[in-house]
């Protein structure tokens, strides 16, 4: 099978510039987040958001729904990265506790070390699969927290899933 126009653009872009591209995935772009650094070995993102008309509340500080979409993709695809072709990598849950008002610009930092990584691959390759937590505190200009976020990730090994979905039954209705 051909290379996805993805991959064919991954080998031609370093990857860590790449993800800076990030800035302008719709979502994003709507809610003026923006991705300020990615670390050359793509285990850490520093994310910002400055406040605007477009991404306040009712009562002049940031959406909550903003505040989340910043802390959305970024360790999901941290280990899609580091854990590679052969684990499948989706969020699973998330929950957002807002501590105050957050104006200004927010930011947060998602960064999991080599030692975490190494031991998420090693419990997915003994059982099959891994579920990770993982909480990021999003701060604001005075380094106050304004919301904390904790992600729940699935992480299953390839040959873990093939069994699974070949039990399944065919969903297509059958024929008379």
């Amino acid at each position: 099978m051909p290379p996805s126009p993805w991959r064919r653009l991954l080998a031609l872009v370093p990857r860590h510039r790449l993800f800076r591209l990030l800035d302008l995935y719709p979502p994003y772009l709507g809610a003026g987040v923006r991705v300020r650094e990615v670390s050359r070995d793509l285990r850490a993102f520093t994310v910002e958001m400055r406040l605007r008309f477009w991404n306040r509340n009712a009562v002049g500080t940031h959406f909550g729904g903003s505040l989340y979409a910043l802390a959305d993709p970024w360790f999901m695809l941290i280990l899609i990265e580091h854990l590679g072709d052969g684990y499948a990598v989706w969020d699973k849950a998330a929950s957002i506790r807002f501590v105050r008002p957050g104006r200004g610009t927010v930011r947060a930092r998602f960064e999991i070390s080599e030692e975490r990584i190494a031991a998420i691959r090693a419990e997915a390759d003994r059982a099959g699969r891994a579920e990770p937590t993982f909480r990021v505190a999003i701060t604001d200009e005075q380094g106050e927290t304004v919301a904390e976020v904790e992600k729940l990730v699935s992480v299953r090994t390839r040959r873990a899933i093939a069994p699974a979905e070949r039990a399944r039954p065919d969903p297509s209705p059958a024929s008379p």
